[in-house]
């Protein structure tokens, strides 16, 4: 009798020993980090949706975007430390990749805020809200925080694939190091014209259209450098992948850049669609010469010198500046738009 209890116990040992293993391995796979994941972006996106539309303002939109972007490094920090080779404090790699996610996104938290404070509201959501006397539209309010939803987990997947990852490598190669340091260049890059612009717009708009510092070589450094930080933090994350180039997961990290470039540069209304086309009819209006001039020699993302050199074909492609950021006088569009009736007739 004994000995059967002593093998019932034994047998009960291993189980929950199993079970708990099994625990461990669900709890700490990658998958279970992105999941929850998720769940928080999809929490915070839809608590603010519905308090934002009871009260009808959009102030904590930019604010809730940046909270999301924390609390996903802070929940990939912990969940991923477990069971893993290292805990979070003694891997560096997740370490760095946590402090340039979380310096980064801190920045952009911190001026947004501050730049929805100076401008007292975000016009973006003036039609949806009903703000001009219009009907409000509590849909497409809804699209917007959903479209925020995707940004911030699509932005945050090389740095939950690094914090989730069960991969012992606790140094730097040199291939770590140079996109690490790409990735602050990118960072710096929009800080610095963030700062400039917003001096610049301080201090009376002296000259029409912003050309200092380094908007004098690029006429979107700001997006420049947040599209090129994504682009570095995905080839980071590499290292932190247990197969290389055949881990299915990290090559899913590769639409954090792609998504940033769909909604900077091709999405209304904000980014290049928002600045350029037809809403660079006040410079052309103010000051049509230095404007035109000031297009011509400065490149519309990659800041560089001598941009007005470059051929046009290769400015229409691998510099990203396309016809559809031309701005064209209402004359000429409707001549366009006739010319397009004839021809579908």
């Amino acid at each position: 009798m004994l000995q059967k209890s002593a093998l019932a116990s034994i047998i009960n040992l291993n189980t929950n020993n199993k079970a708990l293993k099994i625990k461990s391995k669900i709890m700490s796979g990658q998958g279970f980090v992105y999941g929850i994941a998720a769940a928080i972006t999809c929490t915070i996106q839809l608590i603010g949706y519905a308090v934002a539309y009871t009260l009808k303002t959009e102030t904590f939109y930019d604010i809730l975007g940046g909270v999301n972007y924390l609390a996903l490094a802070l929940w990939s920090a912990i969940a991923g430390s477990i069971d893993a080779p290292l805990n979070w404090v003694d891997d560096p790699r997740k370490i760095l990749v946590t402090i340039l996610f979380i310096c980064s996104r801190g920045w952009l938290l911190l001026f947004l805020a501050w730049r929805a404070h100076e401008r007292k509201g975000d016009s973006r959501f003036d039609e949806v809200l009903g703000k001009g006397g219009g009907q409000p539209q509590p849909f497409g309010f809804f699209v917007f925080w959903m479209a925020q939803a995707f940004w911030v987990f699509l932005i945050s997947m090389p740095m939950l694939f690094v914090n989730s990852s069960q991969v012992n490598k606790p140094g730097f190669s040199a291939f770590d190091i140079a996109f690490a340091i790409l990735f602050c260049a990118g960072v710096l890059i929009e800080i610095v014209a963030d700062i400039q612009k917003a001096l610049w717009v301080k201090r009376g708009r002296k000259g029409d259209f912003c050309a200092i510092g380094v908007w004098s070589v690029s006429r979107h450094p700001n997006y420049f450098g947040e599209i090129f930080q994504w682009w570095c933090l995905f080839a980071f994350s590499y290292s932190s992948s247990n197969n290389g180039y055949a881990n299915p997961l990290w090559w899913f990290g590769i639409l954090s850049p792609l998504f940033t470039m769909q909604i900077l540069m091709t999405m209304e209304p904000t980014g290049l669609c928002n600045a350029e086309g037809k809403n660079l009819k006040r410079y052309y209006d103010k000051c049509p010469e230095r404007y035109s001039k000031y297009r011509e020699n400065t490149s519309i993302l990659i800041p560089m010198i001598g941009y007005k050199y470059v051929p046009l074909f290769l400015k229409r492609t691998i510099f990203f500046d396309f016809k559809k950021y031309e701005y064209k006088p209402k004359s000429e569009s409707e001549d366009e738009g006739v010319k397009n009736d004839g021809l579908e007739s």
